[in-house]
Parts: structure tokens; sequence; C-alpha cells
């Protein structure tokens, strides 16, 4: 789950030079500071944000993973040890590959390009690399160090966990393998594939723990972890048509920067309606209960509200900021309806 770069509305009226990302984001009369004067409690806050440990949007998967377990199972200190473990694992995987991403960032300029021209709203500071908080063979070590725990956790999670579908064990290495690639080595956001993995870690991270405590998955799982999914997939194109212009300039293959703004949005409309359709849909062919159309009616309308003040206002940092909210709404109203589902099943017959 990488943080997003967004571009500002307004360009700079000079643009930042890659090679100097402090002189974009401070006065000429205050020089960035060296990572190496920086004091050992500083660096440490800047290794936190490095991590973006304050992104939770894809950790708040795994209490929908316990309201979807059944109750004799939900409260067993083994499931909440094992989710805990899970947790540990998933942080550990996310820092490796934001801090490759900052460093990837860092790199091409596009960092220094998106966040200088409006440093106080995109609150430089979660950059340590352009803020100059942190040096890149630091940011380097930290990432190789969060890959290697990364391995050691979810190995541990693979032999703690009570059933090992072997389609689960070999989803959870892929989540893995491809969270790593997001930016470095393969670098798969760069190539067309980043609207896809956003969606497809959000899957991953909800189907993996549930099996390895369920054992398998029926359809309403696999349409609660499809729902989790969408939720970072449709912020992040809320951000990647902000940063359309400095994805196309660093030679990262978004829908955004490849094709015409008119075709950006009716792409986004279209995943949003095909998310609709999801709830809808799968209570109609009898995936999810009746109720559950019901239960989501205020995401249909937090949706639609997005698209109005993104596509219509044209605030998009605003809709973007929705959608995160909507996200997380949505997380919530899962867990209720999981936790509620005897009632709500008793009150339909």
């Amino acid at each position: 789950m990488t943080e997003q770069r967004v571009s500002p509305p307004a360009a700079p009226a000079s643009p930042p030079s890659a090679s100097d990302p402090g002189a974009c984001v401070l006065p000429a009369s205050t020089p960035p500071p060296s990572a190496g004067t920086v004091p050992v409690r500083g660096r440490l806050a800047a290794y936190a944000r490095l991590a973006k440990l304050d992104i939770v949007d894809y950790y708040i998967g795994l209490p929908l993973v316990l309201a979807m377990l059944a109750p004799a199972l939900r409260w067993e200190p083994s499931t909440l040890g094992l989710l805990l473990l899970v947790l540990l694992a998933e942080v550990a995987v996310v820092a490796a590959m934001v801090a490759l991403d900052d460093v990837t960032g860092h790199r091409d300029g596009s960092d220094a390009a998106n966040y200088g021209s409006d440093a106080a709203r995109r609150r430089l500071a979660r950059k340590p690399l352009v803020a100059g908080t942190l040096t890149e063979p630091q940011a380097l070590r930290f990432a190789w160090a969060a890959t290697g725990l990364s391995a050691v956790l979810w190995t541990l999670v693979v032999l703690a966990a009570p059933h090992r579908p072997a389609w689960a064990v070999a989803l959870a290495a892929l989540c893995v393998v491809a969270s790593i690639q997001y930016s470095w080595g393969l670098k798969i956001s760069y190539r067309g594939f980043q609207e896809v993995f956003l969606i497809g870690l959000g899957v991953g991270w909800v189907l993996v723990p549930y099996a390895l405590l369920a054992g398998e998955v029926d359809g309403f799982v696999v349409v609660q972890a499809l729902l989790f999914g969408f939720g970072p997939m449709l912020f992040g194109l809320y951000s990647n048509t902000n940063d359309a212009a400095g994805d196309r300039a660093a030679g990262r293959i978004t829908v955004a920067a490849l094709v015409s703004p008119r075709l950006n949005t009716a792409f986004i409309v279209a995943v949003t309606a095909a998310e609709s359709l999801l709830i809808s849909g799968s209570a109609l062919i009898g995936l999810s209960p009746w109720w559950f159309p019901a239960v989501l009616v205020p995401v249909f309308a937090m949706r639609v509200a997005q698209l109005v003040i993104g596509f219509v206002r044209g605030d998009i940092l605003r809709a973007r900021r929705m959608a995160i909210h909507t996200h997380r709404v949505t997380v919530v109203l899962l867990i209720a309806a999981n936790l509620l589902a005897p009632v709500l099943l008793g009150a339909g017959g």
C-alpha cells in the first residue's frame, strides 16, 4: 500500500530540479537539513514517516477478517495471536514497499516535483529523502531490513496457522513479492499494473488470513474481500488523476497518464459503477444476503458525492480524501453487517 504521490492543482512557476529536490521546498535562505545532523529521536521519527505507519487503510482489513469468522472461532486466543502476527507481517511488507517507492521517487525527481510546490499542504516531512532527514543509503538499508523481516514474519504466520490451503499460501507469497516489486526491480506500478496491484493487495490481505484461520472461503467472503480491495484502488485513481503529469514525466504508466481527462473520468465512473454492481448484484444472485445492499446505502451515496466533487466541481484532492473516508466507512459497515448477521437473517425470516 503505497502512498500516492498527488500533484497539487497548480504547477510551480519554476519547475523544481530533480537533481536539487531540497531547493524546491525550502526558502533559499534555509538549506535542507543534512541527514547526518538530524538527532537520533528525529531520525527515528523520519524512519516512521518513511514506513508510512499512519496509513492504516490496508491494515483495517484484519478487523473485518475477525468479524467474518464464526463466533466460536472469533475470540480464541490463537485466532487473535495469529491476526496480530499477520498485522506485524503486513506492516513490514508495507514499510519495505513504501521505502523503496520513496527511493525511486527521489531518484526520478517525481517526489520533489509533486511535493515541492505545496510543501505545507502536502506535509513534506512525509518524504524524508526530499526533506533531507534521511539519506538514500539509509532508506535502502531500512527497506531491505524490512523485506527480510517480512519474509520471516510471513513464514511464521504460515507455520502458526491452523489451516494452510495451498492457494492461500501462494497468494500470500505473491502479495509479498508484488509489494517489493511495486516501484523497485520489476517496477510493476510503472509498467501499467498499478491499479490491478492496489485492488489485488486489498483482496489478498483479506482472503489470506481468513483462509489460514477458517480453512476455506465462501462467496460472501470473496464479495467482501473484493469490496475491501476497491477502496484503495478508487482513492488511488483519484490520486493518479492529480498526478498524471508527474507520472507521465517519470515514465509511470497509469490510466490517468495514458488517456485523455475525459476517458480517465469515464474509467473512474465505470470502476465506481462496478463496485455498486458488485454490492447489488451479489445479493441478487445469492452470494450476499438480501439485506446487504441496504446496509451499504451510505457507500453508494458517498461514491456519488466523490464523483460530483472530483469531476463536476473539479476538486480532485477533496474527492480523494472523501474516497479514503468512504473506504473506512465501508469497512465499518461490513464489520457491523457481519456481527449483526444473525439478527438481520432472523428479521428476514
